[in-house]
């Protein structure tokens, strides 16, 4: 074979190991800047009177640390890399069988991934910058139903402050919402984030970049 031959044979090679993702084709979350927040009000000048206390909004209930998984898969452009968060909360707020909020927060440095060298890279400044950010949180403001979904299918959009990396944006996720015969509920969602958008800049090596888009697949068992 010549020397053109075996290079033309290579970059065809590594072009097809590139398509090959996990990543791909997975649906966006739509990410837009945080809203500004507004000034606080003057006090007033009389005492106000005692709001009235507001309805219970409904029961809430925590992801069971040991039946659920945040997992994710970022990509290079010759391979993928899988991994995982092993430490994190999950809290929703559900009523008639309906979501209403969730709250979370990551401890980022329980991040693994499937090679020890890049689990204590993605713990430095190039990546999550742990010592400094140590936690990553969602809180939604609104969830709504996706109209038509079919069964198994993302039924709901969530919408809310995402804060990783110092970095706070409002996100809207699709994810799966159901009732399970055991009791309580499941929450699943899989959708990919692009780490440019939270200041996650590091490119990797010159002759194998780091993709953008990173893929979240989370199961969450709710009781």
């Amino acid at each position: 074979m010549s020397t053109h031959s075996f290079r033309a044979s290579l970059i065809l090679l590594v072009a097809a190991m590139a398509c090959q993702s996990e990543i791909d084709d997975k649906p966006a979350a739509t990410v837009a800047p945080a809203a500004p927040v507004a000034p606080a009000a003057p006090a007033p000048v009389e005492p106000a009177a005692p709001a009235a206390e507001a309805a219970p909004a409904g029961q809430v209930e925590r992801a069971a640390p040991e039946s659920s998984k945040l997992e994710w898969v970022a990509g290079k452009v010759t391979k993928d890399h899988p991994g995982a968060f092993n430490s994190f909360t999950l809290e929703a707020t559900v009523a008639e069988d309906q979501l209403r909020a969730v709250n979370a927060t990551v401890d980022m440095s329980s991040v693994t991934s499937d090679a020890e060298k890049l689990t204590a890279h993605l713990l430095s400044p190039d990546f999550f910058d742990v010592a400094q950010f140590a936690q990553a949180t969602f809180k939604s403001s609104a969830v709504e139903p996706i109209a038509g979904a079919a069964p198994g299918a993302a039924n709901v959009t969530i919408r809310g402050e995402m804060t990783l990396h110092g970095v706070t944006k409002e996100v809207s996720v699709p994810a799966t919402f159901a009732k399970v015969e055991a009791g309580g509920h499941s929450l699943m969602a899989e959708f990919t984030i692009n780490r440019q958008d939270f200041g996650v800049k590091y490119a990797g090596k010159p002759d194998d970049l780091i993709k953008d888009n990173v893929l979240i697949k989370l199961s969450a068992a709710l009781r």
